[in-house]
């Protein structure tokens, strides 16, 4: 439900911010004297990118009242929300985790933080979103990307300190915060597309509404403040319009493993795709002030609604070739990765051999930051080649394991490093559009167990405050697309994905087939294909 509703907001903004401005024609290069992130006066290219509107400067009246600081207001709005939140749990879902006590405080702060065993998609994005929550809490009151962060952090220490019975948890105070600022800075400037203090009546009212619903935090500062029914000379963006560019597809998707036979899953999938601000500005030391948000939700049997979610946001970046046909820029970017999926057929495996998890793929990576390069070739009028590539470290991530389970965890902590690289051609003026990505990560348990230990003192004879399986995982993502114009903003596309994933256990001794396999290596592999009509704003 909750990628359901941040599909909508996402979405809804930006069709309102398109039916208040001049749409350009989607066969010419978007051009603007005095351009945003310029300040030479020179004109700048957009590529072929498909402009929901024409970009706006914000008004220096709106920025300056924006930034006034609000600390008070910001740090009982972080309280309020976890004590709603503990009162919810408390109350109303009547939660084991939510009857705390002055001794669970006493206690938390004696046993200090574990890593927990909670289920991937609750610590990798569940938690983010709320740590989006805290980090808007400063956002909304004046203070900016790295100062919120601190708001973040605080919200998320109380949470774990304060207001659970369960010991606090060393992969909450790293994904929460870190993690909900990428989503928390996406949903923030998402919400400022949305308010105009210029529109009254209905329109001021369903502005405000949507407003809350994509930004709850904000919404919820603008009440308290009176901004929700002020009415103003400006919009109060604090951003303007900066460029932006939305691809909504809907279509069909099918899935099936390599080597098993697994069979295989059909259903709907939608997908949206944004990119936010000029990528190739001069020089820029603003976070977010360029990123790129994917989300990929599903209608399938067996596999789970959210499959993938990807944020990638500019820290800074300086501009280090600009020529007639060629630009380049390059920068640090800080990622956020989210990839799902569930069994496709149910069974017991064959215990005469080493069988891959019936669950093919998971991985998540709230926390990773890193270098990155962008560039664009123009060789010819109507030939536009756009590519990057990035190299991150893996302060946290998560990844699925063959072996381990405790509670709802399947999946190893650890940490690495990730690749990804990509190009996309765009011809013959937007008319064909084909694209090739591959995304490796790489992730290594620190902290696994010995599994000839004796666990016999411990609760339930389980290892604990352990990462799962000593083990090293790749996971590698390669997709391709093609996209045809049908008429006007509605393409068709195609595309194929392949997902491979290959684990080393350390010293983990398996029993199979009659024999004894020390150290096993495990492969797993999936194909996805997907047919869509895909709709550019």
């Amino acid at each position: 439900m909750k990628a359901i509703i941040i599909s909508i907001i996402l979405f809804l903004p930006l069709f309102i911010c398109a039916q208040n401005t001049q749409i350009e024609d989607i066969d010419t290069v978007v051009r603007l004297s005095a351009p945003l992130g310029r300040s030479d006066g020179r004109t700048t290219e957009y590529g072929y990118r498909h402009l929901v509107g024409r970009p706006v400067l914000p008004d220096s009246a709106d920025v300056l009242r924006q930034q006034k600081k609000h600390f008070w207001r910001a740090g009982a709005e972080t309280v309020g929300f976890n004590i709603g939140l503990w009162a919810f749990d408390r109350y109303v879902l009547d939660g084991h985790y939510a009857y705390i006590s002055w001794n669970s405080i006493k206690e938390n702060f004696r046993h200090g933080f574990e890593w927990d065993d909670d289920h991937l998609h609750t610590n990798m994005f569940d938690h983010p979103y709320n740590g989006s929550i805290f980090f808007n809490a400063g956002r909304s009151n004046g203070f900016n990307f790295w100062q919120s962060e601190l708001f973040a952090i605080g919200g998320s220490a109380m949470w774990e300190m304060f207001m659970e019975c369960e010991y606090p948890s060393t992969n909450d105070i790293i994904a929460t915060p870190v993690g909900g600022a990428a989503i928390g800075e996406v949903l923030y400037r998402t919400s400022d597309l949305i308010l105009d203090d210029r529109s009254v009546g209905g329109e001021r009212f369903g502005r405000e509404v949507a407003a809350f619903v994509v930004n709850p935090m904000r919404g919820l500062t603008r009440i308290i403040a009176g901004d929700a029914w002020k009415r103003r000379s400006t919009s109060g963006r604090r951003f303007g319009i900066p460029p932006i560019s939305v691809e909504l597809s809907l279509g069909g998707r099918i899935l099936t493993l390599w080597d098993n036979d697994e069979g295989t899953r059909a259903g709907v999938s939608a997908e949206i795709d944004i990119e936010y601000g000029d990528k190739f500005a001069d020089e820029t030391r603003t976070p977010y002030d360029y990123f790129s948000f994917l989300m990929e939700i599903q209608g399938m049997k067996t596999q789970p609604l959210l499959s993938r979610v990807e944020i990638v946001g500019r820290l800074l970046s300086k501009e280090i070739v600009d020529k007639k046909n060629v630009r380049a820029s390059v920068g640090m970017y800080q990622h956020f990765d989210f990839f799902d999926s569930d069994t496709i057929k149910r069974h017991e495996p064959d215990r005469s051999r080493l069988f891959p998890c019936v669950v093919p793929y998971k991985l998540g990576a709230p926390a990773s930051v890193g270098a990155g390069l962008m560039a664009q070739y123009v060789p010819f009028k109507d030939f536009v080649f756009d590519g990057y590539v990035h190299a991150n470290g893996l302060i946290l991530a998560g990844i699925l394991t063959d072996f381990y389970r405790d509670y709802h965890r399947n999946y190893n902590w650890g940490s690495g490093f990730a690749i990804k690289a990509g190009i996309n051609a765009n011809l013959f003026k937007n008319r064909l559009i084909v694209g090739i990505a591959d995304q490796l990560y790489k992730v290594y348990t620190w902290k696994g167990y010995d599994q000839n230990a004796d666990w016999s003192t411990t609760p339930d004879g389980k290892p604990v405050n352990i990462q799962g399986d000593k083990s090293t995982s790749t996971f590698n993502h390669l997709e391709a697309s093609l996209k045809y114009r049908l008429w006007k903003r509605l393409y068709l596309t195609a595309g194929a994905d392949f997902y491979w994933r290959t684990t080393s256990y350390k010293d983990l001794q398996i029993r199979a087939g009659g024999g004894l396999t020390v150290g096993p290596r495990v492969h797993s592999k999936q194909i996805g294909a997907h047919l869509m009509l895909t709709y550019v704003l």
